[in-house]
């Protein structure tokens, strides 16, 4: 597979453990690429089969939704979330209302990710595709509802969740996230 290949795989965000938000804000644009990823390789399989570029980017899919998602999550949840929710609790109601609904759509994400990840298994080991047409097709409907969960997610994240979770980190909190962050992932910072 070239670097021109329209499934090729992006980079790693460039914000660092040092920079808490605007490493989640980035982490943002590689689910979006993911996700797009994940467009052009059900394209990619209706024009073209289950060829070597196809499981290439089905093992990409798969490494971020596995790895790097959950712990993103993980970050929202233990960092953004809490504090949004403290705001509610301070005045900000709607800011607690968005805590539980970003709360719950996380929950949605692996339910429906538990759902899309088999066929990406199934096409990364080299299985069949499509074992059958109705399956083929169920695969791509798997793919597409896990896809479109995150729409609003991101944008209520990007515009609303960390703007004001960040307003309300001062410098010290924010090191502690960031070092927080980074030791669950065996960073060193």
């Amino acid at each position: 597979m070239t670097t021109s290949s329209p499934l090729t795989f992006h980079a790693a965000p460039a914000a660092g453990f040092d920079e808490p938000f605007a490493m989640l804000g980035e982490c943002h644009q590689r689910v979006r690429r993911t996700l797009a990823l994940l467009q052009r390789l059900a394209q990619h399989l209706q024009q073209h089969g289950a060829d070597d570029p196809a499981r290439q980017a089905a093992r990409d899919v798969l490494r971020y939704f596995d790895l790097a998602a959950p712990a993103h999550h993980e970050d929202e949840e233990r960092h953004v979330l809490p504090l949004l929710r403290r705001l509610g609790a301070e005045g900000q109601p709607a800011l607690a209302q968005l805590a539980e609904r970003l709360h719950e759509q996380h929950q949605r994400m692996v339910a429906a990710w538990a759902l899309a990840r088999p066929s990406l298994v199934g096409l990364a080991e080299s299985a069949p595709w499509p074992a059958g047409e109705a399956e083929a097709q169920a695969s791509l409907a798997c793919w597409q509802a896990f896809a479109g969960l995150y729409e609003s997610h991101l944008a209520a994240e990007d515009e609303v969740a960390f703007p004001a979770a960040a307003a309300h980190t001062g410098p010290a909190s924010l090191r502690a996230m960031g070092q927080e962050m980074a030791a669950r992932r065996g960073v060193v910072t």
